[in-house]
């Protein structure tokens, strides 16, 4: 197959910055203009900036091995070309060479009537959408960056529950208390993912269990088997199976990694703060403290900096997690204010929580689809012995440009961790707000 060209966008290097290492025996092309655009964001203090200065790093790494203008060998005859310049005639009327991207278009466009002669391939990499629609509209192959994606589209993220066909009598037998109630090898089923049972003479007959492993009988799950089983947490009780889930998955002290993904007022971040006062507050105290924190990623345009101390400047982005706290602790402002300055209960930064250890905590990382892959890795990094995180979010409100429904942390952390016993994931379906959120959810 011939070696092709392949133009990167600066959000490719900002998304991976080892992004190049990921197009086999091809020759990776850098547009000058990427290179200022990302020394404009290697002082930011999150993923983007993370990615900004390991680019930059390994650029230098690669240009004490040789030339990079002139093409640095990166590895099986690849290499890495810095373009130093492009024809500002090939661009058609219309287009500024002003903005950036047409610049880093016009270096694709230089790059291809160069090797015109050679009918080598062209193919410009980015994220970016609009960027995508514009090369096509130029004549230009363009190409998503995909290494970042765990699943092609978002009706494919596991969800954490499945629906099996079983004999009537399985069902009574299952609710009688039977513990030897098994689904059999044909039926393919990560751990702790959640069962319906469906009676195949009857549809409406179901019963809900969770599966463990192809050794263990199915869990019955009280949160979700009728409404006389349900047991609150810290005064909520579920409405529906979903959060029944949710909380069986919280409660389990085997369970050190839980996710739970679900549209506005679905309950998630409710449920989880309810599970973990229960846990940190309760008769039996199963952790000593609890960590709640948030992605800061500002929905619309960002306000600037913030005055006052650490605490000052997290009240914007911890709101919600403070009203979901008062509403459970029934508005008792003081013993709020109690259990945060003695330290039982922490609103932590994201920003600092890189060099900590933390142990026997229940940690709620809230808003987790703006993260990206490193990010939640350096979370997940954190958590000691005794410790549980529970990662919430709706991957359809993701305001980070980096980040979309199948490439956001959120989603790799489901991806990733559902073949493994020690983690859990919930997909809740249904909103429980109010009658009008479930609606604007809906419709709007």
């Amino acid at each position: 197959m011939a070696k092709k060209f392949y133009v990167f966008d600066t959000s490719v290097c900002l998304t991976d910055f080892n992004s190049v290492y990921s197009y086999g025996n091809n020759d990776i092309v850098i547009p000058f203009k990427v290179l200022d655009e990302i020394d404009n964001h290697k002082q930011r203090q999150d993923g983007v900036g993370t990615n900004a200065r390991g680019f930059i790093r390994m650029l230098d790494l690669l240009r004490e091995k040789g030339s990079i203008i002139k093409g640095a060998r990166l590895d099986k005859g690849k290499g890495l070309l810095i373009a130093r310049g492009y024809s500002t005639g090939v661009l058609p009327d219309g287009f500024d060479i002003k903005i950036p991207d047409n610049q880093i278009i016009a270096t694709a466009l230089t790059l291809m009537a160069e090797n015109e002669d050679t009918r080598r391939k062209v193919v410009l990499v980015s994220r970016d959408i609009n960027m995508r629609v514009k090369c096509d509209s130029l004549g230009i192959l363009t190409e998503d960056y995909s290494k970042e994606k765990v699943v092609n589209k978002r009706t494919d993220i596991y969800t954490g529950m499945s629906k099996v066909l079983v004999d009537d009598q399985v069902i009574d037998q299952f609710y009688e208390g039977d513990k030897d109630v098994f689904l059999g090898e044909d039926v393919a089923l990560y751990p702790n993912e959640f069962v319906m049972m469906v009676s195949s003479s009857n549809e409406k007959k179901t019963a809900i269990g969770r599966y463990l492993n192809e050794s263990s009988p199915l869990m019955f799950v009280p949160e979700s088997n009728g409404s006389s089983k349900k047991r609150a947490a810290w005064g909520i009780k579920p409405r529906n199976k979903e959060q029944g889930f949710a909380l069986n998955l919280l409660r389990d002290p085997n369970i050190h990694l839980v996710s739970l993904i679900g549209k506005a007022g679905s309950g998630k971040t409710l449920c989880a703060i309810a599970a973990g006062l229960e846990q940190v507050l309760g008769k039996s105290s199963t952790y000593s403290h609890l960590i709640v924190s948030r992605s800061i990623q500002p929905m619309g345009k960002d306000l600037g900096y913030l005055p006052g101390t650490l605490e000052d400047k997290m009240m914007p982005w911890i709101a919600p997690i403070r009203d979901n706290l008062k509403y459970l602790m029934g508005n008792d402002h003081e013993a709020l204010d109690n259990y945060l300055d003695h330290g039982v209960i922490e609103i932590e930064a994201l920003t600092y929580i890189r060099g900590r250890s933390i142990s026997n905590a229940f940690i709620i990382i809230d808003e987790a689809q703006n993260l990206t892959m490193h990010e939640l890795k350096t979370i997940i990094t954190r958590a000691g012995e005794g410790t549980k995180i529970v990662l919430t979010g709706d991957i359809e409100q993701i305001d980070n440009v980096y980040v979309d429904e199948v490439s956001n942390g959120l989603t790799y952390a489901v991806e990733k961790f559902k073949e493994y016993d020690i983690s859990g994931h919930v997909t809740l379906l249904k909103g429980e707000r109010s009658r009008v959120a479930t609606l604007a959810a809906k419709i709007l």
